[in-house]
């Protein structure tokens, strides 16, 4: 089951599988992982912003951070967006393409500390 973020008021996409928040920084970010079957990385990268755009607008409300969603989506043949680098160095500790390729979950998980 995934963890359900808190919020004052009720939105609808609101499971994501890791949130990590830096409180010194004042930085929070939701990260979500989707292994497609079909090669529309960059199609499911897209749907996976605009589906959290409310979730991290209200994140940035009620925790008083910058949010900035983290789209992990690696296709079932290994294929990742072009972006996915970018995104990866947002995240604090070692993330390397490689080994989410694969073991996406358990190699964001052992690097990341989750909060709710």
């Amino acid at each position: 089951m995934e963890p359900t973020v808190r919020t004052d008021r009720t939105v609808a996409n609101d499971k994501l599988d890791s949130t990590m928040r830096d409180i010194k920084q004042g930085t929070c970010m939701p990260i979500d992982v989707a292994i497609p079957e079909d090669r529309n990385v960059i199609k499911r990268e897209a749907e996976k912003i605009l589906k959290y755009k409310d979730l991290t607008i209200e994140i940035q409300g009620v925790w008083n951070v910058k949010a900035t969603l983290v789209p992990v989506i690696i296709e079932a043949t290994g294929t990742v967006s072009k972006s996915l680098r970018q995104y990866l160095t947002n995240i604090p500790g070692k993330q390397e393409i490689k080994g989410l390729q694969k073991h996406p979950y358990w190699a964001l998980h052992t690097n990341c500390r989750t909060c709710y």
